[in-house]
């Protein structure tokens, strides 16, 4: 394979970049740098020679000036005019693990779709109701909303929205979203209630302990309970509580 004739910059890939790291340049005792050469079906031994025109041993000459590999700062920059390393670094071991080649188009386009989703989702975030906020309150965050200001659940909302746009945005286009905040706004009215590890729901009204359904296990309760709420069992429960609210 014949790379494109380019500078390239190469990172490594921990977050804490040390402020030289030394790549390995040929095999060792503990490791040994190997390509798998597909159409060969072999694997080739690589080495970084400077003074060779090829990374792979086999394609080296008996002189060959084994060179260090130095990261400073956690960065290399490899100019067009050194394609042996550029090659050797392509096919080294370590690529994809212990460094990458930065891309910068590709990164700059990752940014760009981030910051997209970011800037809908604060706008969706901005423009909700009340009642798309207290919705989303009882859903995402589990809470009663009735003990918070609106101004506390916009900021709570917006700031989630930033956090996670592409979460955010599903979530708000779910048109199971209002269902499962009526579900947890009987819970907040204490009109129904989870016992036995939150397994089972029972109502929770004055004369009338008997149990609703169960929860499978490993199931969310809320999104399973507004699904039972539409289903022939759970309908007429839903509307009698709705009443109660």
């Amino acid at each position: 394979m014949k790379l494109e004739l380019k500078d390239r910059v190469y990172k490594l890939t921990r977050d804490r970049a040390p402020l030289s790291c030394i790549i390995p340049s040929r095999s060792s005792r503990n490791a040994a740098l190997l390509y798998f050469d597909e159409e060969q079906g072999i694997n080739r031994p690589i080495r970084y020679a400077i003074n060779q025109r090829s990374c792979f041993e086999d394609e080296q000459d008996g002189n060959a000036v084994v060179t260090p590999v130095i990261f400073e700062d956690g960065m290399l920059r490899v100019e067009r005019t050194n394609p042996v390393l550029q090659q050797f670094l392509h096919y080294h071991p370590l690529n994809g693990k212990r460094f990458i080649e930065v891309d910068y188009g590709k990164d700059a386009a990752e940014e760009v779709e981030q910051l997209t989703a970011e800037v809908d989702a604060l706008i969706e975030a901005k423009s909700l109701s009340i009642e798309q906020l207290e919705n989303l309150g009882r859903v995402v965050f589990n809470k009663d909303v009735s003990k918070m200001t609106s101004s506390e659940l916009r900021r709570d909302v917006l700031i989630f929205a930033k956090q996670n746009p592409s979460t955010f945005l599903n979530i708000l286009s779910d048109p199971k979203l209002k269902l499962q905040s009526t579900v947890q706004l009987f819970f907040d009215n204490k009109l129904i209630a989870f016992r036995n590890k939150r397994r089972e729901v029972y109502f929770n009204l004055e004369g009338n302990k008997k149990r609703l359904t169960t929860i499978p296990f490993g199931v969310d309760a809320i999104e399973y309970l507004a699904d039972w709420f539409k289903s022939d069992d759970g309908v007429d429960v839903l509307v009698f509580l709705e009443k109660q609210l």
